[in-house]
C-alpha cells in the first residue's frame, strides 16, 4: 500500500498519504485519527533520534493494518516502550512511545546498533 522514505519536509504529505490508505483498508473514525497519530509520532521520532529521517511501510495482513516505520539511528538503548505513562515534565522523552503503545492492538519493536523498526498493528474491524 506504501513504501516511503521520509525526512522532515515530507511528514505532512506522508501522514496524509498513510491516511488516504488507511481510510481505504477500512479503518474509521477515532480509530482512523489513532492509527495516523501513531504513524505520525513513530515517523517524528525517527526524524528526532533516528537520524533525520526513515522509511514507512503500510500493509494489509490477516485482517490487520500494519505500519512499520524504520530508520538508521542508535537505537533504544535501554529505553523501550513504557507500560506506564510518563510524567507531563519536557524533560524527559517517552511519550510518544507510550502513545503508540496505547494505540495499537500490537506494537513491535526492533532494535540495535543499526537502527530501530517499529511496527503498529490495527484490526480492521
Amino acid at each position: 500500500m506504501l513504501e516511503a522514505v521520509f525526512t522532515l519536509g515530507d511528514l505532512v504529505l506522508v501522514r496524509g498519504f498513510v491516511s488516504e490508505q488507511a481510510a481505504r483498508a477500512g479503518l474509521t473514525g477515532l480509530r482512523l485519527k489513532d492509527f495516523v497519530l501513531a504513524v505520525h509520532e513513530l515517523m517524528a521520532n525517527a526524524i528526532l533520534h533516528g537520524g533525520g529521517g526513515g522509511r514507512v511501510s503500510l500493509r494489509r495482513h490477516d485482517g490487520r493494518l500494519l505500519c512499520t516505520v524504520s530508520d538508521q539511528g542508535p537505537g533504544l538503548g535501554d529505553r523501550t516502550l513504557p507500560s506506564e505513562q510518563p510524567g507531563l515534565d519536557s524533560s524527559r522523552g517517552g511519550r510518544g512511545l507510550w502513545l503508540v503503545r496505547q494505540i495499537g492492538d500490537e506494537v513491535d519493536v526492533t532494535t540495535g546498533p543499526a537502527g530501530t523498526s517499529i511496527t503498529i498493528s490495527m484490526v480492521l474491524i
